[in-house]
């Protein structure tokens, strides 16, 4: 098989050759955001799942779509220790710029850019990461107080009038969103909350790990009438055939069934895995149809491959107490696990290892589905740490 043809494509947030499976999500945030331009009611949406199932390529892809009907957009991702307003203040920067060219939000806009420039000035003294073009003088007592929650809401109260006025909305996509912590994540639902009530075009996509449900509930109470939590998971074998099958179509190739099959069955279903065996098996392969030896020799190649990225990546960032903790999960099986467990496995008290299990949560490497269990968040990890601590030196 010609490697330069080769249609899958594995990576961090690749569009894949097929977005399968995920229509109906992106038909739902169309209306919402179709809504949200004329003025009616229209819910944000946080799009939540597990490692590897496609939400940075799905929150993109809706991106696109928002451009294409004429709405304006930014987008940003939450990386551990940066803040939210650092991330947020040269995009709408970007955005308030972009719609001062429309004669008709000019003056909103503007009004907008000073809004900007007086919440930097005033929150670079708490968030000393924020780094923004000034493009005009703050207007006094306009989101410069100095109060994150306060002044984020004055600040997208202006963007939302620039918005309207160009008969057009804003769409905000923020990946990663379980990174920011607590007190800003209640700013951000705040503010959004403030433009709802005043029927302002401003929408809000964000993607993050499972826990996001949790974290924004305990930031707002509010928070779950405010937003639509659609949980991103497998693809259904439906959706995952297709995204097999159609690239390979598509290079005039064929595909046995016992062979698609087997890809159907260790990939889980999951978008990205179904890339990465999709690519290896394509490397494999000698010609069409591609067969099972073909996926066979793929999946050694496959797991070898998400062994020293997908899952090292990852694993590299802990510390032996975590590796340890993750062992143990593992030991136990896919899980999700009681955490008394977990502990069992130390001989040690539940309460002696609260401290790692926090850790692991806030690394984003498990979360708690129901109180006192706790699961990985990257599917296959227990496979994957029992190749990398084999036997039972670890205990």
């Amino acid at each position: 098989m010609d490697p330069i043809r080769n249609p899958f494509s594995p990576g961090a947030g690749t569009p894949p050759p097929e977005l399968a499976g995920r229509d109906d999500l992106r038909e739902s945030l169309r209306i919402a955001l179709a809504r949200a331009r004329i003025g009616r009611p229209a819910k944000s949406a946080m799009l939540v799942g597990l490692r590897g199932v496609g939400k940075t390529v799905l929150l993109d892809r809706i991106r696109m779509d928002a451009e294409t009907a004429g709405i304006h957009t930014v987008r940003v991702e939450a990386p551990e220790g940066r803040s939210l307003p650092a991330l947020l203040a040269p995009q709408l920067r970007q955005a308030l710029l972009r719609l001062s060219q429309i004669a008709a939000a000019k003056d909103y806009a503007v009004r907008g850019l000073r809004a900007l420039a007086g919440f930097a000035r005033k929150l670079k003294v708490t968030f000393r990461d924020i780094e923004v073009g000034i493009d005009f003088e703050p207007e006094p007592g306009l989101a410069d107080n100095g109060d994150l929650e306060h002044d984020l809401q004055a600040l997208f109260e202006q963007v939302g009038l620039a918005a309207k006025s160009a008969n057009t909305a804003l769409a905000i996509f923020i990946d990663e969103l379980q990174y920011v912590e607590e007190a800003q994540l209640a700013a951000l639902i705040t503010a959004m909350h403030r433009t709802e009530q005043r029927q302002l075009p401003v929408v809000l996509v964000g993607a993050g790990l499972p826990q996001l449900r949790g974290q924004m509930g305990n930031a707002k109470s509010y928070a779950e009438r405010l937003f639509d939590f659609p949980m991103i998971g497998p693809l259904p074998p439906a959706a995952a055939r297709l995204a097999i099958e159609k690239p390979l179509e598509d290079e005039g190739v064929a595909i046995t069934e016992r062979a698609l099959s087997q890809i159907l069955h260790v990939t889980q279903g999951y978008a990205y895995f179904l890339q990465q065996w999709g690519s290896h098996t394509w490397q494999a392969a000698q010609a069409s149809p591609i067969d099972i030896d073909a996926v066979n020799a793929a999946s050694i190649t496959a797991v070898a491959a998400l062994d020293e990225s997908f899952f090292r990546v990852r694993f590299d960032r802990l510390t032996p107490k975590e590796k340890k903790y993750l062992r143990a999960m593992a030991a136990l099986g896919e899980g999700p696990h009681r955490s008394g467990d977990i502990a069992a496995c130390f001989n040690a008290a539940v309460s002696s290892l609260a401290p790692t299990r926090s850790s692991l949560i806030t690394k984003g490497m498990i979360w708690s589905p129901n109180h006192g269990d706790t699961a990985f968040t990257v599917p296959m990890f227990d496979e994957f740490m029992k190749r990398i601590m084999p036997g039972d030196d670890w205990r």
